[in-house]
Order: C-alpha cells, then structure tokens, then sequence
C-alpha cells in the first residue's frame, strides 16, 4: 500500500529495478484520514509524485482502478481478494444459526449495528471474529443491550481455526458504511471466503459489493443500516427456507467461478515479464 510505497519507489530509482505496486487499499479515503486533513494532504501529496511514474500496478477492484487509472495515467489491473478453491462443497453448518462477520473490528464496518439488530432476531447468534480498535466499545455494547447470549466476540484468530468456522455459519456479513470511499469502493476478501463456503450474505449498497452479490444472486443487499431493518434482513437470510436454497444453488455456480486458481491469471501476466 501507499506507506510502504515510498522506501520501495526510491530503491527502485537507485537500482534501476523495475518497481509494481500492489495496493489494497485506496489509502488516501480510509476512514482514519478523512478528518486529518495535513496528514492525509501529505498522503495525496506522495502519491501525486510517484503513481505516474509506475508502469505496473493492480488492486483489488474495478471501481479504485478506474480512479487511479482517471487521476494518474497509470494502467492498474484488477486482482481481486479471493480465497482458493475448496477441493470439495462445505456443507458444515450446524443446528445453531449463525451470522458471521469475520475480518477487522474498526469504525464503519456496521459493526454496532449488527450488535443492536440482534435485538430483534431469535433463534441465532451473531459471531464476530477478529479484533480491533472498536473492540471494548462493542463489548461494552454488547452488555449494555444485554445480548451476551446472541453476541459472541473470538478475538483474533488463526486461518486454520477460521477456515474451520467459517462453514459453520448460516450467513456472512459485510456491513462497511459512512463517507470513506475506501470503503465504498471495497471489495472485501470476507465476501469472497464466504462464497467459497457457500453461505448466503448481506452486504451494504456499495457499488462493488452490490454488483457482486446481485450478479450472483447469492443474498441480500442493504440500503438501510437501521437496527429494526437490518434485524429484518437477517431473518430473511436465516428463516427463507425457500430462498435460502435458491442462494445455496447459486453460491456453488458462483465458488467455481470466483477462486484463486482463476484470479492468479491477472497476477501471473504482470509477473511474468520480470520471471
């Protein structure tokens, strides 16, 4: 990303080596900019002096490339966060309803709103695995509304204790919201690994996430981040019987597609010219 773009762009000048810049963020629109106006100012200052000296570059989505592309001249390729392919379906789920988020516990995830929805879902627990700056703020939520039986925080875990939980679940979630076109624009590596576990899930209104999801038809799509709504959503995803198979349908067509062993192919053309 953009704070490790410097070093490497310098070095690339004195070695005369050939520099590709891999970024997974649109670093200058994260949330923790936004209102640190001299800092992000130096940010965009930087990335004004070098993105239109780098011939190679890819990210992780259409909607980041095409600004990049727009501001700076520089051709970005698109390789998107997706996880390996399952040698076999992953049919794991339990008797147990879960919703899951898994990934970081920062501001504009959705997070607190999840943990309020959960007050008007029965039968099923929300499982928020990961750690993170928001992390006592959502425990103390957590204790507040009293839902310390539908809300359970891991912590940070391992991939291989991941990778076990995450075919457990009923239905994943991706919630980013608020002004931060990193997130707008986001295209989240969870999505991808709930695919390739083949549950359905609800994602916010961004255009990346949105055009994914309702391409596929693999869930929900949220305009509304208000407790009583999401809580309404989350039902559906859980309790419609009959949609629920449609997604399931589709989310097996869609893990085929969407894996690594295809996406690498972007990765492997870039690489190539300097293997």
């Amino acid at each position: 990303d953009l704070d490790t773009l410097p070093a490497n762009f310098l070095i690339s000048k004195l070695k005369g080596k050939p520099l590709i810049y891999d970024s997974h963020e649109y670093f200058t629109e994260v949330p923790e900019l936004i209102n640190r106006k001299f800092v992000k100012g130096i940010w965009e200052l930087l990335e004004k002096m070098m993105l239109p000296h780098i011939k190679y570059a890819y990210t992780v989505s259409n909607s980041i490339a095409e600004v990049y592309t727009a501001k700076y001249g520089t051709g970005f390729k698109v390789v998107r966060n997706i996880s390996a392919n399952k040698s076999e379906p992953l049919h794991k789920q339990t008797n147990e309803k879960i919703i899951l988020y898994q990934g970081a516990l920062n501001k504009g995830r959705g997070l607190q709103k999840a943990v309020m929805a959960m007050s008007f879902v029965k039968g099923a627990k929300l499982v928020i695995a990961g750690d993170g700056p928001i992390r006592n703020e959502l425990s103390l939520l957590i204790d507040k509304l009293e839902l310390g039986k539908k809300v359970q925080m891991t912590g940070r875990m391992s991939i291989e204790e991941l990778t076990g939980l995450t075919p457990t679940a009923s239905a994943g979630i991706s919630l980013e919201e608020g002004p931060a076109l990193n997130y707008r624009y986001a295209l989240p590596n969870k999505l991808f690994d709930y695919i390739q576990a083949q549950i359905p899930v609800i994602v916010s209104n961004m255009p990346e996430m949105a055009a994914l999801v309702n391409r596929y038809r693999i869930g929900l799509v949220i305009s509304s981040h208000e407790p009583a709504e999401l809580g309404k959503a989350f039902n559906t995803l859980l309790f419609d019987i009959k949609q629920r198979e449609i997604w399931k349908k589709n989310l097996k067509n869609a893990a085929k597609e969407l894996n690594w062993e295809n996406e690498k192919k972007v990765l492997q053309d870039i690489f190539k010219k300097f293997i």
